[in-house]
């Protein structure tokens, strides 16, 4: 099996540390780190600039803006991030001929239904930043016809900013909390995304898979569905925290936008696919904070 190149963009960020924090177990590997003071992937030039230059073999996108209040009030800032720069990317890779893994979100997905969504379900963001998102899936496709995109769901991990970290850090402050219930997804741990898009690039450079069928839209999250209540509850439970947790209505936590009230996956094509097993979410949560000490 070649030595394969690979791109990582956003590599600061929660899923960026991720593949840096599993990249020991692919030691043939040459894993290059950006972020956006080494490539600014909204500026077009320097992204087909650095790609003529640095010649990758893959690239994973991890870079996005992710601030879903704040991108209320900066849509041409989350515009430029989620779609332009994925534009970009899409195309610079398409010219070279390469593969590029995408992430998004389950956001893109807001109606009344209560049944684990499929990739053909029909879309309805609600947000800017479900809407830039998802136009940046549709830039990605059109961009590049070896775009996989990966909708995923409520990412936490030991690093960066996430509902995980709040709570531990929140339930240490406070003896109580009050946290929605009537939002239903599933809490993902971010290496496991991480780990899973690595076992399909590998398959792909074992030629075990063709590449060209990595194409299109992917569900992956952990397996089974929580609250947020649930998922603080499972914090503070493995942590033995005497934090105690409240379960309140949306109504009664506003916030500047409205999450999907039900947004779990179903990721039954990606398992079909590539033979992944995907874990529990409460599994994944175990692992993390036995990582945080």
């Amino acid at each position: 099996m070649a030595h394969p190149r690979i791109l990582v963009t956003g590599a600061r960020g929660q899923l960026g540390l991720s593949f840096r924090h599993l990249a020991g177990q692919f030691p043939d590997w040459h894993f290059h780190y950006v972020d956006i003071d080494e490539l600014d992937i909204t500026n077009r030039k320097a992204v087909f600039s650095f790609f003529n230059t640095q010649q990758p073999d893959w690239c994973i996108n991890c870079a996005a803006y992710a601030l879903v209040d704040k991108a209320e009030s900066e849509p041409a800032l989350a515009r430029r991030v989620n779609v332009a720069g994925v534009k970009n990317l899409a195309e610079a890779c398409a010219g070279a001929g390469i593969p590029l893994v995408h992430f998004s979100t389950d956001y893109v997905y807001h109606g009344q239904r209560n049944l684990p969504y499929r990739e053909e379900d029909p879309v309805s963001p609600k947000s800017v930043y479900a809407r830039t998102k998802l136009a940046g899936d549709r830039a990605a496709l059109r961009g590049n016809p070896l775009s996989m995109v990966i909708r995923t769901s409520w990412l936490y991990s030991p690093w960066g900013n996430n509902f995980l970290l709040t709570m531990l850090r929140l339930g240490a402050q406070r003896p109580e909390l009050r946290v929605v219930f009537d939002q239903c997804g599933t809490p993902t741990y971010a290496p496991d995304l991480a780990l899973a898009v690595l076992h399909i690039v590998q398959q792909v450079e074992q030629k075990s898979i063709e590449r060209h069928r990595i194409g299109g839209i992917w569900h992956y999250s952990n397996e089974g569905v929580a609250s947020w209540y649930d998922f603080a509850q499972a914090i503070f439970d493995l942590r033995n925290m005497p934090c105690r947790v409240w379960p309140i209505e949306s109504k009664d936590f506003p916030t500047p936008v409205a999450r999907p009230p039900f947004s779990v996956l179903n990721k039954a094509k990606i398992k079909a696919a590539f033979g992944l097993d995907i874990p529990y979410w409460r599994d994944g949560l175990e692992r993390c904070l036995a990582e945080l000490g």
